[in-house]
């Protein structure tokens, strides 16, 4: 069973949660509830929980503000949060389990089904992801969780030279020379990366522009990169990375 509290500040939303694990997630005690930060740190350390559903904005704090009272943090979290699209952002470029509000149901027995196969030393490093992105004062994601079958990876998104696609897998290569391959599509890594400094400049390939070295023109166009990898540059790739240095040029 996993020993669980409940800290939020809306009554409405504990009573939901509340319900919602007692019919859709039978491996689920919830041993307790608190509505602030202050009464959450005091649950957290008499209950000794397995997992904690944490509210992010309490009228004395946030979420965050709770894990900073704990020096060693051996309980699994869920995030329960409002939409704000730069702490979304933060929660999946660190793999981070978060609900919205409203909860749906779904979604919650597959976050508290994740958090039960979960060990906890590999939930720690993606919540000290999630904390530097978070709390990164510019707004700018800085960490990224990868993982295949034998590995967790913790790396800087600037570190990342480019992403190739290889079927149900996407290929990372990183400015230190690891090559990092992970079962997920290279159209998901577009999604979360392309806020932050990556373009999509072929069907197969992802490419950090702050690691372009030069475009070549000749045999229909390729970025060569800061290690020297040469990459194909599709026809609306070209168009993108032309109206981009453009915008440089200007």
């Amino acid at each position: 069973m996993l020993r669980t509290i409940i800290i939020d500040d809306e009554p409405a939303v504990r009573n939901t949660l509340h319900g919602l694990l007692k019919r859709t997630c039978p491996r689920v005690n919830v041993i307790g509830e608190a509505n602030s930060v202050a009464t959450g740190i005091r649950a957290i350390r008499e209950k000794s929980p397995d997992l904690i559903l944490l509210d992010i904005k309490m009228d004395d704090g946030t979420g965050f503000d709770l894990l900073k009272r704990f020096e060693n943090v051996n309980f699994k979290i869920i995030f329960v949060t409002a939409y704000e699209e730069y702490a979304i952002k933060a929660f999946e470029f660190s793999a981070v389990d978060y609900i919205l509000k409203p909860v749906n149901p779904e979604k919650l027995a597959v976050a508290v089904k994740r958090a039960g196969y979960l060990h906890q030393s590999e939930f720690n490093t993606q919540l000290g992801a999630l904390r530097e992105n978070i709390e990164n004062p510019g707004r700018q994601i800085k960490k990224i969780i990868l993982k295949n079958m034998e590995s967790i990876f913790l790396l800087n998104v600037d570190d990342i030279i480019c992403c190739q696609s290889d079927g149900s897998y996407t290929h990372f290569q990183t400015y230190d020379g690891q090559k990092i391959t992970v079962s997920k599509l290279l159209k998901d890594y577009d999604t979360l990366l392309s806020g932050s400094g990556f373009l999509r400049v072929h069907r197969s390939h992802l490419i950090n522009l702050k690691h372009i070295q030069r475009f070549d023109r000749q045999d229909g166009g390729y970025v060569v990169m800061a290690d020297e990898t040469h990459l194909p540059v599709s026809t609306s790739g070209r168009e993108r990375l032309l109206e981009l240095f453009n915008e440089i040029g200007s």
